[in-house]
Order: structure tokens, then C-alpha cells, then sequence
């Protein structure tokens, strides 16, 4: 079996893919390192080989790669940066530079449809990308996402803080607030909305033709009644890791 791991700064994606890479076995989110072996151990999967992205330090990622590699003796590959892969140009004047998982998603995405895409990744950090029909990396967004604007005004205001549950309650609906978390939730929440809306606005203008909006990262469901025919694909980055580092 097959291991994919994406490693970001706050949280681990993974899931395991079937030997022949047709399904996908099993797979979830964790917050360490150490959840990740110990999830992976109770699952007694037996894995061939390993492939990764991750946006952490080279430090970080190699303390990982260290304790994969004793634990379950597979060798494991990386994705790494490219100035082009599978027909798409970064368009970073320092490509090295461009967020590895943004990358991989805008790959994933151009080699879906092979037509101008904007990408949007709802997570922690809201990041958007935009590439032409030809596969020219055109750049991009980043803001703050849902999680970090909630956090921020928890921590930086005694009177917005509320527990989970009151935050799942409040977005039932985007009414005008009669409580801080319903105020806090629905207005974070319309942020998001509105940076989404002005990133279609954007991508009608720089393309000539039409073009496929791809939805990705945890909070793509708050935005996916505002963009109908847009393609929610929660495993956007995978799809890119796999043109990334093909297996033998």
C-alpha cells in the first residue's frame, strides 16, 4: 500500500492508497508527528512506500521523514519545487518560493481539465491561484482563512470568546448576529464569501475563454452555494503529488 502524506504548519492530511493506486484504503487529518505513527500503527497497514508535500521547515520534515523510515521501513519521496510540471509554468519570479502545496493543487487541477483554472484552497490560510489555458502560473492570493480570523478576535478580544458548539450553531443561517458568535462566525464567514467573489470577478477578467473553479481545504463547504459549478475537490493536492512523484 501507498502512503501520501500533506504536511502543513498546523495539521498532517494523509491516506492510503490500494497497491495499485485505484482506491483509497483509509485516510484522515492529525496534529503531530507522533498521531501520525500511532494512527498508522493501529491501522496495521502494510506500506510499501511513501510519498509526501510538505510546507514545514527542511528541519521539520526530515525529523518525519526519519521516523517513517524506522518505523515502517519504506522509502519515502518528496515533492519538490519546479519552474514547470505536466504542462504548467510557475509563475513565481522565484518559483522555488511558491508554497509546495499551492503548486501541487494547481497542477492537479490544469491536469484535470486542461483549460484556464482559478484554485481556491479554503483552510487555515485562504489561498487563491489563477492559470491560463496555455498552463502560465499567473500568481496568486493568501489571507487569512475562517480559522485564523476566528482565533485572532478569541484571542485578542476577552468579550469573542464562545465554545465549538455555539460556533456550529451560528452558521446556520448569515443573518445580522444577536450574539457574539453568531457575529463572529457569520462575519468571518461573509469575509470569506466576498474574497471569493472578487477572486471570480478577477479570473473573468484575465481570461479570454471560460475557465473551471476547483474548491479545496476544510472550509470549501461555507463558499460552495456561492460558486455552483465550481469542482470541490477535497483531495486537490494528492492529485498533484501523484503527477509529482510518480512511483515505479
Amino acid at each position: 500500500m501507498i502512503l501520501e502524506l500533506d504536511c502543513g504548519n498546523s495539521f498532517i492530511k494523509w491516506r492510503v492508497l490500494s497497491e495499485d493506486v485505484s482506491q483509497v484504503v483509509c485516510g484522515g487529518v492529525v496534529g503531530s508527528d507522533q498521531e501520525l505513527v500511532a494512527t498508522l500503527l493501529a491501522q496495521r497497514l502494510e506500506l510499501r512506500a511513501c510519498r509526501l508535500v510538505s510546507v514545514r521547515t527542511d528541519v521539520e520534515t526530515e525529523a518525519l521523514l526519519r521516523e517513517l523510515q524506522a518505523t515502517f521501513a519504506i522509502a519515502c519521496t518528496c515533492a519538490q519545487p519546479a519552474q514547470e510540471l505536466a504542462g504548467v509554468r510557475n509563475g513565481y519570479s522565484e518559483y522555488e518560493r511558491l508554497g509546495l502545496d499551492r503548486w501541487l493543487a494547481v497542477v492537479g487541477a490544469f491536469r484535470q481539465v486542461r483549460k484556464a483554472c482559478l484554485v481556491l484552497d479554503l483552510g487555515t490560510a485562504v489561498t487563491s491561484d489563477f492559470v491560463d489555458s496555455a498552463g502560465a502560473h499567473l500568481g496568486g492570493f493568501i489571507c487569512p482563512g475562517v480559522p485564523l480570523m476566528r482565533n485572532q478576535l478569541r484571542t485578542h478580544t476577552r468579550r469573542a470568546r464562545y465554545d465549538e458548539g455555539l460556533a456550529v450553531r451560528a452558521l446556520r443561517n448569515l443573518l445580522p448576529g444577536r450574539s457574539t458568535s453568531e457575529a463572529v462566525e457569520r462575519g468571518c464567514s461573509l469575509m470569506l464569501q466576498g474574497f471569493v467573489r472578487t477572486q471570480l470577478d478577477m479570473a473573468s477578467t484575465l481570461f479570454d475563454s471560460e475557465f473551471e473553479v476547483f474548491l479545496t481545504g476544510g472550509d470549501a463547504a461555507l463558499v460552495a452555494e456561492t460558486i455552483p459549478r465550481a469542482r470541490i475537490v477535497p483531495d486537490l493536492v494528492f492529485i498533484g503529488l501523484a503527477v509529482a512523484c510518480p512511483l515505479k
